[in-house]
């Protein structure tokens, strides 16, 4: 009887401990508000304008309730930094207030440089300002830091003024001022959490040296639990991006092993997720698998909107490795979320990322292809097409158009495969306007940019020269007074000034030429968006012709040859210059294609001088195919008798080839008299964007080509066009 006593009194005595234990850990989980005051010590005047944050999210002070209302939980780091006095660290331990007094600069505790905050203070208005309109008006939110700027009184100041600068133009993409500002922040007073964004804003100019120098630099600073997880997560990034896998593995296992033992969730769940995809780079698909079904099940403890963009990544690596079944049931999965529950759609930096029901179904009918069930995959691609008409997503319904074109042609049913052929080449078409507008909508808002950061700088500029001018008024005043060696002061100060201004002519200048090469480079893609279409609509012109005389079989084979040449064309279409030799494989399927139409009316040669080494030489892709198209269709067609069309590659000298493409034709004059009305209305897309593309390469690449073009005989006749191409 006594030993059931006993056993039954150690029973409760362990059950007692069990829920101790998880009342324990229910704690350290459970999220809760806690209020938080900044009070100057003196007067008891809250600072309002603090930046308090847990675990990188943001807080602010709450008027109606005369604190910061903080969501955190037991374990948590508290972060608050301000302009006027240093970093404050603090791990959260209960609900219970906290309070943070600043005291006197000649305090140990915290150091400040201010003995009050008075309620005029404009400085912290336009800063808030500039916050406040960062997301929403450019414009205004460079106003106010100017303003900022303007009635900063101390080193501190400033440095936050051009921290926020910075961070504005972070966040528009214009990472190359963004990284200017955050070091002209470091230089005027260094700062921790502004050396993480600086490493940040490098990565993404793609400054990968100079990114992974700061991050390392940052591993030798004091650093809170969540800058140590951004830290080495940074790093983390910059290797992968240099392919060096087992040090990304190796930064990442670090940031995730941090914010496990820290129950930093958002970054547990980040940082598997990257984790297992190093692992798929490595190509080791059992860790990544693990991985990815990890990072979905820390997404599970977050909400919905993570869950979802965790079940696209490893939809996408399920995709990679040929899953296909796998990829569509959790892809059907994300869909039915997504209709079911209307979840907020969660974006990252690029707009392109948002994860949309159209992507999905489009991603889905895209699987069922890649499987060959080519009837399951129409109706997901109608949807994601109908969706996205509906939802003015052009670019999925571009994709869709093209993908259900493909499926109608591997069925067979070429009248449809055409139909949606055509209308997506008419929704290219579109984009391709639309791509224009926001080119040039790019190039007034870059402009406007540059306007406004060349006056902050010249703001910059000129209360240094006030500041010069009252120290040289006081040496002025000195010099009578003093010896002559005093003079080598107003010198050294003249000097000094001069190699500022020079260092600020620098910056300007090296801002506008990274500007001008970012409009080149957007340029040159909106013409290769161009040439894709406009050959693609002439050679479709082709089939057409076939078709309309009943010619199934040259129909059929001339859509084979031709599938091979726009695969060719389309692996090179983001290129601005490729082999040489790609480009002459390119010319012979092009100019088979066209003899094919026209065997009557021309026969062809392409000379290609065997002493050349053509993998010395790389040409834009597609540069001849409008010259030779114009042989063929404005010169050789309107022959009576049949014609010659020769290409000739030739060496000019040791550094330049000789290219050149020569009909006997009727002749530019009389290819123009026989143009109808509406022709003559019409400009030649192909030839204007071949020029426009030649020009801007040689302005990017020192004149790499010339184009000559020439009769061949006095009458007029015959038509030769010579272009010298010199050596990468």
């Amino acid at each position: 009887m006594k030993f059931k006593k006993y056993l039954y009194s150690l029973f409760l005595f362990f059950q007692a401990i069990l829920f101790a234990q998880e009342n324990t850990i229910n704690k350290e989980n459970t999220i809760f508000f806690v209020e938080v005051k900044i009070e100057l010590k003196d007067s008891n005047i809250s600072i309002k304008n603090a930046d308090v944050s847990v675990n990188g999210k943001q807080f602010f002070f709450s008027e109606v309730d005369g604190f910061y209302k903080v969501k955190a939980k037991v374990g948590d780091e508290l972060m608050v930094m301000h302009p006027d006095f240093e970093d404050v660290y603090y791990t959260i331990n209960s609900n219970e207030e906290i309070k943070i007094v600043i005291e006197d600069s000649s305090k140990k505790k915290f150091r400040s440089s201010i003995s009050k905050i008075k309620i005029e203070d404009t400085y912290y208005q336009y800063l808030d300002s500039a916050k406040f309109y960062k997301t929403k008006d450019i414009d205004k939110s460079l106003s106010f830091i100017e303003n900022a700027i303007k009635t900063g009184v101390s080193k501190e100041r400033n440095a936050a003024s051009y921290k926020t600068l910075a961070a504005i133009y972070l966040y528009w993409k214009q990472y190359d001022l963004a990284v200017n500002n955050y070091k002209l922040s470091i230089q005027i007073k260094e700062n921790v959490e502004t050396k993480i964004q600086l490493a940040k804003a490098q990565f993404l100019l793609k400054e990968i040296a100079g990114s992974k120098k700061t991050y390392i630099e940052l591993t030798e600073e004091k650093l809170s639990v969540y800058q140590k997880i951004i830290v080495y997560e940074g790093l983390g990034d910059v290797y992968f991006s240099e392919q060096n896998y087992i040090e990304a593995k190796k930064n990442y296992e670090q940031a995730f092993k941090v914010a496990d033992k820290n129950a930093v969730t958002s970054k547990i769940t980040d940082l598997s997720s990257k984790l297992a995809t190093v692992f798929s780079a490595e190509g080791n698909t059992k860790q990544a698998n693990i991985r990815f079904k990890n990072s979905l099940n820390f997404a599970k403890k977050e909400n919905e909107g993570r869950v979802l963009e965790e079940e696209e990544k490893v939809a996408n690596f399920l995709n990679s490795n040929k899953k296909y079944d796998e990829e569509i049931l959790l892809r059907k999965k994300s869909l039915l979320k997504k209709e079911t529950e209307n979840l907020l759609e969660r974006q990252n930096n690029n707009e392109e990322d948002v994860i949309t029901s159209q992507k999905i179904n489009y991603k889905i009918g895209n699987a069922y292809i890649l499987k060959e069930a080519y009837e399951e995959a129409i109706p997901y691609l109608e949807k994601s097409r109908k969706e996205a008409v509906k939802n003015k997503d052009i670019i999925v319904e571009k994709d869709a158009t093209r993908k259900i074109s493909e499926v109608f042609a591997n069925l067979g049913e070429y009248d449809k495969a055409l139909k949606n052929y055509e209308q997506y080449v008419s929704l290219v078409d579109s984009l391709y306007i639309r791509k224009e507008q926001e080119i040039q909508q790019v190039k007034r808002f870059s402009k406007k940019i540059a306007d406004n950061q060349n006056r902050i700088l010249s703001l910059e500029k000129d209360k240094e020269l006030s500041e010069s001018k009252i120290s040289l008024a006081y040496v002025d005043q000195r010099l009578s007074e003093e010896s002559n060696s005093r003079q080598r002061l107003i010198i050294y100060s003249l000097f000094g000034g001069f190699l500022l201004m020079s260092l600020l002519v620098y910056f300007m200048y090296r801002n506008n030429k990274q500007q001008k090469l970012a409009n080149n480079l957007l340029a040159l893609k909106s013409m290769r968006s161009q040439m894709n279409p406009h050959f693609i609509f002439n050679a479709l012109n082709s089939v057409n012709s076939f078709i309309a005389v009943n010619d199934e079989r040259s129909a059929n084979r001339y859509l084979s040859e031709f599938s091979a040449l726009m695969r060719a064309v389309l692996e090179n279409s983001d290129q601005d210059f490729i082999p040489l030799t790609k480009e002459i494989e390119l010319l012979e399927l092009y100019v088979k294609l066209e003899h094919n139409r026209f065997k009557e009316k021309f026969d062809y040669q392409i000379n290609v001088d065997k002493n050349i080494s053509l993998t010395q030489f790389s040409i834009p892709p597609m540069l001849l195919q409008p010259y030779i198209e114009n042989a063929i269709w404005h010169g050789l067609r309107y022959r009576k008798e049949k014609g010659n069309l020769v290409i000739s590659i030739t060496i000019k000298d040791a550094e330049t080839l000789l290219i050149s493409v020569e009909d006997n034709g009727i002749g530019r004059d009389k290819s123009q008299e026989l143009k109808t009305a509406h022709q003559l209305k019409q400009k030649s897309k192909g030839m204007s964007t071949i020029n426009n593309r030649i020009a801007i390469l040689n302005d990017m690449y020192k004149d790499r080509i010339s184009v000559v073009v020439s009769n061949v005989l006095e009458n007029g006749e015959g038509t030769k066009v010579a272009l010298l191409l010199k050596k990468k």
